[in-house]
């Protein structure tokens, strides 16, 4: 089940499976809180699967509204059964009701494949992200 959460609840999955472990408080974005920023959880249970934060911010010099999507993260034993997807189609049929016209995200390079399936495409080289490792500029049109 996808549910909208507070900020707060992401930043454990943050921490374990996007910066190894340290402190939940360093994990917070400076976007958690902006005006139209969600955060959505897969839940099983009781457990939290999946998380991932959504804000509204452009793409560069972007002219058109767009979304980032910033923070996902499966826990371990979730992996691979189709939770991510789900919240991500969840979160593409919800931004659809704003003026946003595509969602951007900088994806690790181990994800791509995931975002591409989803119909996200790679924009430019990989870069890297210190301290946290390889990543690409993905995009998924709306419209």
């Amino acid at each position: 089940m996808i549910k909208f959460i507070p900020a707060e609840l992401t930043l454990g999955l943050r921490s374990k499976i996007l910066r190894n472990g340290i402190a939940p408080a360093e994990c917070v974005f400076p976007t958690d809180h902006v005006e139209g920023a969600f955060h959505l959880a897969y839940y099983m249970g009781d457990e939290i699967a999946t998380i991932a934060s959504f804000f509204p911010k452009n793409y560069k010099d972007g002219k058109e509204d767009g979304y980032q999507l910033r923070g996902m993260a499966t826990d371990e034993g979730f992996g691979g059964k189709g939770y991510g997807a789900e919240l991500v189609k969840f979160a593409i049929a919800y931004i659809k009701n704003t003026n946003a016209q595509y969602i951007w995200c900088n994806a690790r390079t181990s994800a791509t494949g995931f975002y591409q399936k989803l119909g996200f495409q790679l924009m430019g080289e990989e870069f890297e992200i210190a301290g946290v490792g390889p990543h690409y500029e993905m995009i998924l049109n709306l419209y």
